[in-house]
């Protein structure tokens, strides 16, 4: 079980958003964990429906953050990004 933890600070301190299950994380590592190469964005978004791009570009880089995938930005200007699973 995955549980997402948000929290935000206000003048010095931590309050609690939300404690949820992620599931549309859990579906972002699905999907990276079926391919041997990296995926662009817009394929993981067509891999799961049902969801916006924000929701899934925000997840991505929360993974990214937590080193469970690797992301790189290629092109010039805001780009495209590559996901792929991180297995080290």
């Amino acid at each position: 079980m995955n549980v997402s933890i948000d929290l935000y600070t206000r003048k010095g301190r931590y309050y609690l958003m939300r404690i949820r299950r992620d599931r549309l994380s859990q579906k972002i590592l699905e999907v990276l964990s079926r391919v041997d190469e990296p995926l662009e964005t817009v394929e993981i978004i067509k891999a799961i429906s049902g969801t916006t791009r924000v929701k899934v570009l925000y997840r991505l880089h929360i993974l990214r953050g937590e080193s469970l995938i690797k992301g790189k930005q290629v092109g010039s200007g805001k780009g495209v990004w590559i996901w792929w699973k991180n297995n080290e």
